[in-house]
């Protein structure tokens, strides 16, 4: 029997050739002011040979004060537009779709840009991690980011895009609205679920009236928050339970998939499950510094080896001892409770585990991306037959510490022959260098 790897996913508006989704992850690879640039466009390609049935590019700003670093692309202005026509262009010539998520940070960013602004939230208290700090935003303020939201899907479509995904999970805002944890408004955006749920529900209607029931639209959700994962007094946030009632809503407003995750911040001990590799945090964490009020706190934590050891027990604690698959459960309770098709990330690059999982009916669709920073032929390797890549990635999470000031790639040196093949291998993004205009 084929694989159900490579069985075609058929959605509303999409279909996809394979069952293999590369999340959302990209490096600062753009200009400042948020155009972008020939790196990206070979980033993207990448995985577009190695055979994923589709890309969710990494966040992509509404507008220029929801991003959380400088140098990533943004789609808050139409001159955006030929850009990501060209991406697009040059994913689809592998016969791989091209879905960009519509990102907005709140008040959780890791490098701010020259605006010094207090990150628009649900809130006006500051992170509890980081300490990014937070302006609680008045009702025109929501009227008119969910207007960014809408002529952001506009401008994808008419960049020939195959969709756009709300990047409504890992703390970002609509986290920050739709969580019990964070979200402490008193009027229509605040309180009950329904109400948090408002701003996602009105930014769908937006999109639709925007570009119509015939794009796609999905959204990622983190279904099981656990706010409190690292910061002791926080309460726990979302709960599966809640996160199937959103589903639900969600679908009935028009959406096409869900992409199920977790966590009320980012990173979290359970997205992205795995190491948490305090030496490399010790190198790079220094560029975050400035932009929140504890994270000169946090630098120093990290830099003491008590303090240290504590802060990894801790994270190790909370992320347990599943990291392939780690959130299969929600994604099978999600699916059992909506008609749309469910995609499912989380550590996955085992063909086997993807294989069952699938037959199971527990997802539809894995989306990865470690393992293929790790391997960005997977896919091609699955459809060769191997069950798992010789080299796999060993959820160190280097890669993850390294991108806030670094190029993004594997970091794991024991994965290569030298450190210079590591260093090789990390800078090949850079090639062809020719402007993509």
């Amino acid at each position: 029997m084929p694989s159900p790897i490579f069985t075609p996913l058929i959605f509303r508006n999409l279909t996809v050739k394979n069952r293999i989704f590369r999340s959302n992850v990209s490096g600062r690879f753009d200009n400042y002011d948020g155009s972008g640039t020939q790196t990206r466009i070979n980033w993207e390609v990448k995985f577009a040979k190695g055979g994923v049935g589709a890309i969710v590019s990494s966040f992509v700003p509404v507008h220029i004060r929801g991003r959380i670093v400088p140098n990533y692309a943004t789609i808050d202005r139409d001159d955006r537009v030929p850009f990501w026509r060209e991406l697009g262009k040059r994913v689809h010539e592998h016969h791989c779709k091209f879905i960009l998520q519509l990102s907005h940070g709140g008040r959780q960013r890791d490098v701010q840009g020259i605006e010094f602004e207090k990150g628009l939230s649900s809130t006006d208290k500051p992170d509890p991690l980081h300490g990014f700090e937070a302006e609680r935003m008045t009702i025109p303020q929501i009227k008119e980011v969910i207007g960014y939201f809408a002529q952001g899907a506009r401008r994808a479509r008419e960049a020939g895009l195959d969709g756009v995904e709300l990047h409504a999970a890992n703390g970002y805002l609509f986290t920050q609205f739709l969580s019990s944890a964070i979200n402490d408004r008193e009027d229509e955006y605040g309180g009950p679920l329904e109400n948090r749920a408002r701003f996602l529900l009105e930014v769908i209607a937006a999109i639709r009236a925007a570009v119509g029931a015939d794009f796609h639209l999905q959204v990622k959700l983190s279904t099981t928050e656990m706010a409190n994962a690292m910061v002791t007094g926080e309460s726990r946030g979302n709960t599966i339970k809640e996160s199937v009632e959103v589903c639900k809503w969600i679908e009935q407003a028009g959406v096409d998939a869900i992409h199920v995750s977790s966590g009320a911040f980012f990173p979290h001990p359970r997205n992205p499950a795995g190491d948490l590799p305090i030496d490399a945090l010790v190198k790079t964490y220094d560029s975050m510094i400035s932009s929140g009020t504890k994270t000169f706190r946090n630098f120093i934590f990290f830099r003491g080896k008590l303090t240290s050891d504590f802060f990894r027990k801790r994270w190790n604690k909370e992320a347990g001892k599943v990291i392939e698959g780690v959130n299969l459960a929600d994604a099978h309770a999600v699916k059992k409770a909506v008609s749309i098709p469910v995609i499912c990330t989380g550590g996955f690059q085992t063909a086997s585990f993807i294989e069952k999982a699938l037959n199971e009916g527990r997802c539809d669709a894995v989306s990865i991306a470690r393992s293929l920073i790790a391997n960005p032929d997977l896919p091609l390797q699955f459809k060769a037959g191997k069950d798992r890549p010789e080299r796999p990635c060993t959820y160190c999470n280097k890669c993850l510490v390294n991108a806030v000031e670094n190029p993004l790639g594997c970091y794991d040196e024991t994965r290569f022959p030298s450190r210079e093949a590591m260093v090789a291998e990390i800078m090949s993004v850079f090639s062809p260098a020719q402007e993509w205009k």
